[in-house]
């Protein structure tokens, strides 16, 4: 047990936290940029949504179930319920840090929050906001919270706890969340276009992004965040932050570069936007593997992330599922990669806690603990959205009109465009649009 908080250790999980919570702008940015320009708004307003949801669910009984010990591997108790009891405490997880057990908690609240808004992108253009709410609230409970138990250690003396979830007690290696967060957000985002359908218009209507600025913008702030999301989650300011660093920085380097050259080789053409994804892309595949590889199969991961995921990006128009913003493509898909790569890269020469792969004389044992825990996570995530959806289908519905699709749905869910290129001001019923004022104001010109 700890005997004093480290300042240095503190400080730096603090930044990364900071860091983390800055990705889910980086989200909105990424995905509106992504969208059409009528939808951009609705689209930036589910991850902002989903950052307040989240955020009270956690202080309330989200924490708790992720990291209470309920003595069975598969969820919490609620003995952290509004985060009372982490006051004064240390911090746990597989052990205990010398860091204050709030600001542990306020770290992993950024990758549940993260994780909710990136199932969006699958949705874009076409899913009520109100039903948007509540799956997103009911997902992160049902879904997010137990699989982050199952994943991720827990336990210490101190706050009561005893063990580790099932898939950490069955020896899965998953260093920052490439199980708990991109995988279970690609399995949800696939469910979830599935039940809600396609786009009016796919695969016969250009749905183009509307700003690749906007792209490129927010896949600068997911990079930047990540190093946070992967470095931070040693937990302290030390050489395992900067191995999950170093391969962080040099497998997304990889992946735009594997991206660029699928697109060159087969468009003839090499993209902002390929260049963004393929960046997303090894981010997602190194996340689980960042302190568990040498940094030249940190290399290798990104090249698979940035050429496998390119080609699975185009699989949606061959299965005619809509997933509108290549979620399922890129965080699903790299997720798998990720989390499968370490039964081939890992290597307890960079981390004894970690395992040999394959190529380190390890055998194909760590290659199959990998997989279970990979397809576990992608199962339960697919059947739990799937019934949810359903559900919400017939109680609330899940799609707006097709009038307010084909006419934007930022106006019909939020009074307001994304770019107002007229003159009558900023946008929205409240500036005027539509309002007697304004055709009075007409009719006098």
């Amino acid at each position: 047990m700890p005997e004093a908080i480290n300042a240095g250790d503190t400080a730096w999980v603090l930044m990364a936290a900071a860091m983390v919570l800055l990705m889910t702008p980086g989200v909105a940015f990424f995905y509106g940029g992504m969208t059409r320009a009528k939808s951009v708004l609705n689209m930036m307003m589910m991850s902002f949504l989903a950052l307040g949801l989240v955020t009270v669910l956690w202080v309330a009984f989200g924490f708790s179930l992720a990291f209470g010990d309920g003595g069975n591997g598969f969820v919490g108790d609620l003995s952290f319920a509004g985060l009372t009891p982490l006051v004064d405490a240390f911090a746990t997880n597989g052990g205990t840090y010398p860091i204050p057990a709030l600001a542990f908690a306020m770290f992993q609240l950024m990758f549940a929050v993260i994780t909710v808004a990136l199932i969006s992108g699958a949705v874009a253009d076409r899913m009520k906001f109100l039903a948007w709410g509540i799956f997103a609230a009911v997902w992160a409970t049902l879904v997010y919270f137990p699989v982050a138990h199952w994943v991720f250690d827990f336990g210490s003396a101190e706050l009561g706890g005893s063990g580790a979830g099932w898939l950490a007690n069955l020896g899965v290696l998953d260093f920052a969340g490439g199980t708990a967060v991109h995988i279970n957000a690609g399995a949800a985002a696939l469910a979830l276009a599935i039940v809600l359908g396609r786009r009016i218009g796919f695969g016969k209507t250009p749905m183009k992004p509307h700003n690749l600025p906007l792209v490129v913008l927010g896949a600068a702030l997911l990079f930047f965040g990540w190093f946070g999301f992967n470095a931070g989650s040693a937990l302290g300011a030390n050489g395992l932050a900067a191995v999950a660093f170093t391969n962080t920085m040099v497998a997304t380097a990889a992946g735009v570069l594997g991206w660029l050259l699928v697109e060159k080789l087969r468009d003839g053409h090499a993209t902002s936007l390929g260049a963004a994804s393929g960046a997303v892309a090894a981010l997602v595949a190194i996340t689980p593997a960042c302190a568990f590889v040498a940094p030249w199969g940190a290399i290798a991961i990104g090249v698979l992330a940035g050429v496998i995921c390119a080609f699975a990006v185009t699989l949606k128009y061959r299965l005619r599922i809509d997933d509108s913003l290549d979620v399922v493509g890129v965080h699903l898909v790299g997720g798998v990669i990720g989390c499968l790569a370490l039964g081939f890269f890992a290597t307890t020469s960079v981390n004894e806690l970690g395992k040999d792969g394959l190529f380190y004389g390890g055998g194909i044992g760590l290659l199959g603990t990998q997989a279970i825990g990979a397809f576990a996570v992608l199962a339960y995530s697919f059947v739990i959205t799937i019934a949810l959806a359903y559900v919400l289908k017939r109680v609330v519905g899940l799609r707006v009109s097709k009038d307010d699709e084909v006419s934007g749905i930022d106006l019909a869910a939020h009074a307001e465009t994304g770019y107002e290129l007229g003159e009558s001001g900023g946008g929205g019923v409240f500036a005027g649009i539509g309002s007697s004022s304004v055709r009075r104001a007409q009719e006098e010109d």
